[in-house]
């Protein structure tokens, strides 16, 4: 037999390859949770709609249903667009796109688009503004902070008076990934990788060294052959170079990041890499788990459109 919530809301965080569904209280507490590998890479529009029909069946008393991540990008189920940064979640909530996906009513939150001022150039997020807006919902973080959501695709983040001012996406997850399955590497590497002596050495020779990376990965299977690091290390030491090189890249894009203390919003084992890394570059970091910060970012969306109505 189904509780009643009436007063709840439904947040979903509908990425390419899974999709987690939340049942939110009038309080922004967690009442209950989905989880299936049914990502919109994997769907065409019947499976989307019957994956929206099992959550309204799971849950159908709830209120307003709110969707974040690839369901609103140009493969999802309707294309949200994109809120121009800067932007908070005032921009964000009166930018959702109402739209249906089988029995459930649902709005769809925008991404956000940025042109780094440093470089000029653009760049995009989706799924992970909802992230954010959580973790500024939290009341304690500094509103010129740094944020990094570590993860496949790494956002950088640049907050400025409480709004997501410009913003870097680092591939080095998915790079570790494809390095791993496929190619030269992935004969001598073993393991998933995890902080240790060897991740901070490859930290230390991407973040300082005089190299590129296209000449440091190869070094991890020349290491190996030469005897200068063990197989049941190279993994780590991929990890090393990839995330070392990627704050490096931070770095360049947001110098006060070296004197700041970084909020980091993902997985508990990303979490821990990342943590490792800023620390052997001598910056702090907080780490905070993503699920929470995506419940209390439907929270702040749900609040701030209810009053805009």
């Amino acid at each position: 037999m189904h509780q009643r919530h009436t007063d709840s809301i439904i947040g979903i965080n509908w990425g390419s390859s899974n999709l987690r569904a939340y049942l939110i209280g009038i309080d922004g507490r967690r009442l209950d949770a989905y989880e299936t590998p049914a990502g919109v890479a994997l769907l065409q529009r019947e499976g989307m709609a019957a994956a929206a029909d099992a959550i309204r069946a799971r849950w159908p008393d709830a209120g307003h249903a709110y969707a974040a991540g690839m369901i609103g990008s140009n493969v999802g189920w309707i294309d949200a667009g994109y809120v121009d940064c800067p932007a908070g979640v005032e921009a964000v909530a009166l930018s959702l796109v109402p739209t249906r996906i089988g029995t459930l009513d649902v709005s769809i939150v925008p991404g956000m688009a940025c042109v780094r001022p440093v470089d000029g150039a653009p760049d995009v997020l989706r799924g992970e503004e909802t992230e954010l807006l959580g973790l500024l919902s939290g009341g304690n973080i500094d509103l010129g902070a740094i944020v990094a959501l570590p993860g496949t695709h790494t956002k950088w983040i640049q907050l400025i008076d409480g709004r997501v001012d410009s913003f870097m996406t680092s591939m080095s997850g998915e790079l570790f990934d494809r390095l791993a399955s496929a190619g030269l590497l992935a004969s001598v590497l073993e393991g998933p990788g995890t902080p240790g002596a060897a991740f901070a050495e490859g930290v230390r020779a991407a973040a300082n060294g005089p190299l590129g990376l296209g000449a440091l990965l190869f070094g991890v299977r020349a290491r190996m052959i030469r005897g200068a690091l063990p197989r049941d290390q190279t993994s780590s030491f991929l990890r090393g170079l990839l995330v070392g090189a990627e704050i490096a890249d931070a770095l360049a894009l947001f110098p006060s990041l070296k004197n700041a203390s970084v909020p980091l919003v993902g997985s508990g084992p990303v979490n821990r890499l990342y943590q490792a890394a800023l620390a052997e570059l001598g910056i702090a970091a907080r780490p905070t788990a993503s699920p929470d910060a995506v419940v209390r970012g439907f929270s702040a969306i749900h609040a701030m459109a209810a009053a805009a109505h």
